[in-house]
């Protein structure tokens, strides 16, 4: 089961994630998110734990909980929703230079 963890410390990385979801069960991977440009936590993450069970009742004691100072929200994590592309047509009003005009 994926589960998303928001509210982290700035200072939480990725083993610090996955150590403190250790104590309920087997963590295969954990991963707080970053900025691209910066490469600084943007205080929310992921953990992933092969039983079910182990990892709702994580959730079940850990939402709500405090950890470095700050209060997590724990919940399943949902699937990314699919966002619509957008369609270029003629180059559409980009700027640069258009072939038709002239």
């Amino acid at each position: 089961m994926n589960i998303f963890i928001a509210g982290l410390s700035f200072k939480v990385n990725d083993a610090d994630l996955a150590n403190f979801f250790e104590e309920y069960g087997t963590v295969r991977s954990a991963k707080v998110i970053t900025d691209r440009q910066t490469g600084k936590s943007k205080g929310y993450g992921f953990v992933e734990i092969d039983d079910e069970e182990v990892a709702n009742q994580a959730i079940a004691e850990l939402n709500g909980a405090e950890y470095d100072g700050r209060t997590l929200s724990v919940s399943e994590a949902r699937a990314k929703e699919e966002r619509p592309r957008r369609e270029y047509r003629d180059g559409g009003n980009r700027g640069g230079y258009n072939r038709n005009r002239y």
